[in-house]
């Protein structure tokens, strides 16, 4: 297992991940119409990219 520093991102297409306590979840706006939720995960969280970006940008 690979750990980062904190502040560290990641960017997905597909991202599982697992924790045991979810908090601050919103929806915010990025582009026009186009929302996205946010939230943190809290307590031994755990990040997997799924499947990648096809465009990185």
């Amino acid at each position: 297992m690979d750990y980062y520093e904190e502040g560290d991102a990641i960017h997905g297409s597909r991202i599982y991940v697992e924790t045991r306590k979810v908090e601050g979840h919103r929806v915010i706006v990025k582009t026009g119409r186009h929302k996205a939720q946010s939230l943190r995960l809290i307590d031994n969280a755990k990040a997997v990219i799924v499947k990648k970006l096809k465009y990185a940008g």
